[in-house]
C-alpha cells in the first residue's frame, strides 16, 4: 500500500537524494578537470538534446574541429593543434555536459515516481521542485559561462566560472540537507541558537572560500607566486590589483591568490576554534561534536594540500585532489550545520 504524503521520512528518498548529490560531486570534479585542461570551450554550440551524441565519423569530427578553429582559444593558444589533440579536450567537455544530462534524469525520473506513489515526504516536496528548477538554471548558467570564452577571451570569464561552480555547490548542499531530512524526519530544534548560527556561518565560510578558489582556477593564478608563506618573498604582493582597479579583485592573479590564502587562514582558525569549543560543550549533541572535530581535520588537510599544490605549480592531479577535498569539506560543514540545529 502506498505511503501517505503526510509520512514525514523516507529512507528510499534519502538514498535517491544522496545518490544525486554524488553525481553532482562527480560533475564538479569533471568540470574542474575540464577547466584545468583548457577544454571548456571545445564545444562551441549548446544543443541540450542532440548534443548528447558525440561525433561518430571522421567527417563529423572534422566539422566540429572547424567550428573550434574559429574561436580565439584556437587562434591564439592552440594554433596548429592536431585533430587528435582536439579530440582529447573535446571528450572532457562532452563528458561534463553528459553528466549534467545524467544528473537531470537521475533527479527528475525518480521524483515523478516518488510523487506518483506518494512516497515523498510532504514537507520536502517544495524543496524537490526548487532543486529541479535550480538544476535547469545550472544548464543555462553553464552555457552563459561558455559563451564568455567564444568571442574575445581564450577561456571562460573567471567570475562566470565562480557563479557556475557556486550554483553547483548550492545544489550539492541542498541535496545533502534534504537527504538528511528525508532520512531522519522532523526533529526538535536545539535551544543552542549560538551553535546553530556558528555552524551555519562556518558552512558559509567554506562555501565562500571555494568560490575564491574558483577565481584562482579561472585566472590560472596557481601557476604564479609558488612560494609559501610569502608571495615572491613578500607578505603582500606588490601588484595586488594589477593596475585594474577594483576589477582586479576578480581578474588580478595576485589578488585572487592572496584572497584565497587569507580565506584559508580565516577558515582554519574558525574550524579549529569551533572544534575546540564543541568538544568541551556537553550540551551539544554528540554527533555534532564529532562532525565539528572531523571538519577541523579536513580543513587542516585541505590547507596542507593547497600549499603542496601551489608549491608544485598546480599540476592536474594535485589540483583535482584539492578540488575534491574541498567538496568533502563542504559536505561535512553542511552536515555539521544540519546536526547543530537538531536537539
Amino acid at each position: 500500500m502506498p505511503l501517505s504524503r503526510s509520512y514525514e521520512s523516507s529512507r528510499a528518498v534519502s538514498v535517491w537524494l544522496f545518490t544525486v548529490a554524488a553525481l553532482v560531486f562527480a560533475m564538479v570534479v569533471v568540470g574542474g578537470a575540464t577547466r584545468l585542461t583548457g577544454s571548456g570551450v571545445s564545444i562551441t554550440e549548446w544543443r541540450p538534446v542532440t548534443g548528447a551524441i558525440p561525433p561518430l565519423s571522421h567527417e563529423a569530427w572534422v566539422a566540429e574541429f572547424q567550428k573550434y578553429q574559429h574561436i580565439p582559444q584556437y587562434q591564439l593558444v592552440n594554433k596548429g593543434m592536431s585533430l587528435h589533440a582536439f579530440q582529447s579536450i573535446y571528450w572532457w567537455e562532452w563528458t561534463h555536459r553528459l553528466l549534467g544530462r545524467v544528473v537531470g534524469l537521475a533527479f527528475f525520473i525518480p521524483l515523478v515516481v516518488f510523487l506518483a506513489t506518494r512516497r515523498m515526504p510532504r514537507r520536502l516536496i517544495w524543496r524537490a521542485w526548487v532543486l529541479l528548477g535550480l538544476g535547469a538554471l545550472q544548464g543555462l548558467v553553464g552555457w552563459w559561462m561558455v559563451v564568455s570564452g567564444l568571442s574575445v577571451r581564450v577561456s571562460v570569464a573567471p567570475e562566470r566560472l565562480a557563479i557556475h561552480l557556486g550554483l553547483a555547490l548550492v545544489l550539492f548542499c541542498m541535496l545533502i540537507w534534504t537527504a538528511l531530512e528525508a532520512w531522519s524526519g522532523p526533529g526538535r530544534p536545539t535551544k543552542l541558537k549560538g551553535w546553530r548560527a556558528a555552524a551555519a556561518g562556518l558552512a558559509a565560510l567554506v562555501f565562500f572560500q571555494i568560490l575564491l578558489g574558483a577565481l584562482v582556477a579561472g585566472n590560472d593564478a596557481g601557476r604564479i607566486y609558488n612560494d609559501w608563506p610569502f608571495m615572491n618573498g613578500r607578505l603582500f604582493p606588490a601588484d595586488y590589483l594589477g593596475g585594474q582597479g577594483w576589477r582586479g579583485l576578480l581578474h588580478s592573479q595576485a589578488a585572487v591568490q592572496f584572497n584565497h590564502r587569507i580565506g584559508a587562514y580565516v577558515l582554519f582558525v574558525a574550524a579549529v576554534a569551533a572544534a575546540a569549543a564543541a568538544v568541551r560543550n556537553r550540551w551539544l549533541p554528540a554527533p555534532a561534536r564529532w562532525l565539528a572535530l572531523v571538519l577541523a581535520v579536513l580543513v587542516l588537510a585541505q590547507a596542507v594540500l593547497g600549499v603542496v599544490t601551489l608549491m608544485n605549480v598546480a599540476p592536474l592531479g594535485l589540483s583535482l585532489a584539492h578540488q575534491c577535498l574541498a567538496a568533502f569539506v563542504l559536505a561535512c560543514a553542511i552536515s555539521f550545520a544540519w546536526r547543530a540545529r537538531r536537539a
